[in-house]
């Protein structure tokens, strides 16, 4: 596998190469600890388990939920859909962090499926507008937040735990010193920033590198103010399954740049399970990346996979979502909760 461009090089492995125990471990709050899970593969009957590595969170206390898997089509009909956070005004304070604290970030309600913002025409590539969707999607961050110092992509990822990323499994193996600053934008954190404390990958992943399993769910801690990210920005439920040709769009944050990039178009079939999408200027940093289905507001892949994203800035990839990572996503929720 040729090097690629969709992740800058300031996130190298930090660990030795992962412990891998045989079976689901508890989450410790001292130490980084690896457990297992298992998940069905995709061409036979015997368990491919996964792999977590985590970190203890920064605050207790956090709520305890039940282990209810809320994947796309699986959902409870009976619960009502929450209504649209309200869109944050353009910040207009001077370059730099956002405090977590105060009154002044703007607390959006929280949502499992954004509405679907206005598209430009196919294909074309620019600045992602301040929705109620684009709050969801966010740059990850070695330390602090500063502009300049933001490695990849994620998003909050729908859950009962309320407390999940989804980001490329390529981006990151330890969740040490990482923050996730939602709605990110010049310098500034408009909502807060989250300390993750967990990733979450499966086996082929984590033992093999396997392309076809490039993707990752992340924990994080609560924030300085006890709450939890997708109660703040709201989240993207998990689309599997969905055909090749569905339109997404599709957002990420370039290491170059300091604001959000978003581009529509429909996805092809690079193999079978792999998706493409051309959209131009797409270049490191942008790794993990959510592609978000423009009929359903379901997020059905992350930039990455084939060439761990892509070796062009003009075409991306990401792994098919199917039940490997339906199966992940279940045993995250069970663990976190």
């Amino acid at each position: 596998m040729g090097q690629h461009r969709r992740r800058t090089p300031r996130r190298r492995r930090l660990l030795a190469p992962t412990l891998v125990t045989t079976a689901l471990s508890v989450l410790t709050v001292a130490a980084v600890v690896v457990g297992t899970h298992s998940l069905t593969p995709r061409a036979t009957a015997v368990a491919s388990p996964a792999t977590s590595a985590a970190v203890a969170p920064a605050a207790p206390g956090t709520p305890t939920v039940p282990a209810a898997v809320p994947v796309a089509g699986t959902e409870p009909s009976a619960a009502p859909e929450p209504p649209a956070p309200p869109v944050p005004a353009e910040p207009s304070e001077p370059s730099g962090p956002e405090p977590a604290t105060g009154s002044a970030a703007p607390t959006p309600t929280p949502t499992t499926a954004a509405p679907t913002p206005a598209d430009g025409p196919l294909g074309t590539t620019a600045t992602a507008a301040v929705t109620p969707e684009a709050a969801t999607v966010g740059a990850l961050f070695t330390g602090a937040v500063r502009a300049g110092d933001h490695f990849c992509t994620a998003s909050v990822l729908h859950s009962t735990t309320g407390n999940l990323l989804l980001t490329a499994a390529h981006c990151l193996d330890d969740p040490g010193g990482v923050t996730f600053a939602p709605g990110y934008r010049d310098g500034r954190a408009p909502y807060g920033t989250w300390r993750v404390t967990a990733v979450h990958t499966t086996t082929g992943w984590s033992h093999g590198g396997d392309q076809d399993e490039d993707f990752a769910i992340l924990e994080t801690a609560p924030d300085d103010r006890g709450r939890r990210v997708e109660d703040v920005v709201g989240g993207n439920t998990l689309g599997t399954d969905e055909p090749f040709g569905t339109a997404v769009r599709l957002y990420g944050y370039p290491a170059g740049g300091e604001q959000p990039l978003l581009c529509t178009n429909t996805t092809g079939r690079q193999s079978a399970y792999q998706r493409v999408v051309d959209c131009p200027g797409y270049p490191g940093g942008t790794s993990g990346g959510p592609w978000i289905s423009t009929a359903t507001g379901h997020v059905v892949g992350a930039i990455g996979g084939y060439q761990q994203g892509g070796d062009t800035d003009d075409t991306s990839y990401s792994a098919l979502f199917d039940h490997t990572i339906a199966g992940l996503y279940a045993e995250t929720v069970a663990a976190v909760s």
